[in-house]
């Protein structure tokens, strides 16, 4: 029987052994994902600047009061949790506006099931901004069901509170269906929420399919569209130890260049994000990123409305 003595300096050796393999492994993480040098330029301190600009901003349609988004993805990629994010950089606090939910109970439907408008609010009064969740896309389902509900909610077709069914789409004389939409019920930017956790998994080719769908028909019609690339912490180790290096991460790159690649949306209108899921403080990193986000998807969705309204 060994005595605590000696057994004590074995268990500090194996410690110590176990300790210098994951510094080792980190190193060799690190060596193999991070670049020399950020391959995009962004400023980590542009948050108040950012928060300043969007509360001052001007639509360029008098007759619109709010600026309408419509955000899309797949079920579990974090559609609800980017509007929350938003919704918090602006508050400097956690706030739970729309409900999301995770897949990790291997929940297979989308939890939202109803179009939902949701008016962002700074700390001191309402802004010209809204943003609409609508139904996840399901990877199982490859119908042409979904793809046509959210372009008719892009058009204004959709009425808020519309229930959506797995049967059929919505179609004119429904009650639901709003049949001359004004330029205030059209939305004037589509955000694709893509997982980057998940991304080049196989079942995301029907996703893929479907958004590039979705593209195809409101393209024509100058529509602009944005990728929000959320859960890029648990994509990649490097950004996971230290959110500011997502722009010097191979990992994030690559997957951002695929994205690109399939769905066709430009590596200039894909913008990775940590949406806030666990934290119980808001945190300036996560915010910058989000408003930067933002700010671009509200130009964007400005200068079309500028242009007036789309037909269907």
């Amino acid at each position: 029987v060994h005595s605590q003595k000696e057994i004590l300096p074995l268990y500090c050796s194996t410690e110590l052994f176990i300790s210098s393999i994951c510094f080792y492994l980190y190193v060799v993480v690190v060596f193999l994902t991070e670049l020399e040098k950020a391959w995009r330029k962004f400023d980590w301190g542009q948050k108040e600047a950012l928060k300043s600009r969007l509360e001052r901003f001007t639509l360029s349609n008098p007759d619109v009061t709010n600026i309408k988004i419509l955000v899309a993805g797949q079920i579990g990629a974090g559609k609800s949790s980017f509007i929350n994010s938003v919704i918090c950089a602006f508050q400097g606090e956690i706030v739970c506006v729309a409900i999301a939910e995770t897949l990790e109970s291997g929940a297979s439907h989308s939890f939202t099931r109803r179009l939902k408008a949701h008016h962002i609010r700074s700390a001191d009064a309402e802004l010209p901004f809204e943003i609409c969740d609508i139904i996840g896309l399901e990877p199982a389902n490859i119908s042409e069901r979904e793809p046509d509900d959210i372009v008719k909610a892009i058009y204004g077709h959709v009425k808020e509170g519309y229930k959506f069914s797995e049967e059929k789409t919505l179609a004119s004389g429904d009650e639901h269906y709003n049949e001359t939409p004004s330029l205030s019920d059209q939305a004037f930017c589509l955000v694709y929420v893509i997982d980057a956790n998940t991304f080049n998994l196989c079942k995301d080719e029907i996703i893929v399919q479907k958004l590039r769908k979705i593209r195809q028909k409101i393209s024509e019609n100058g529509i602009p569209q944005v990728i929000v690339m959320t859960k890029v912490d648990k994509a990649c180790p490097l950004v996971e130890n230290d959110l500011r290096k997502i722009y010097t991460s191979k990992r994030i790159k690559e997957i951002m260049e695929l994205c690109s690649a399939k769905v066709g949306v430009p590596m200039n209108h894909i913008f990775p994000v940590k949406n806030y899921h666990n934290e119980i403080d808001t945190d300036d990193d996560v915010d910058v990123l989000i408003l930067k986000a933002f700010d671009q998807i509200v130009r964007s969705a400005n200068a079309r409305l500028s242009n007036g309204a789309s037909n269907l």
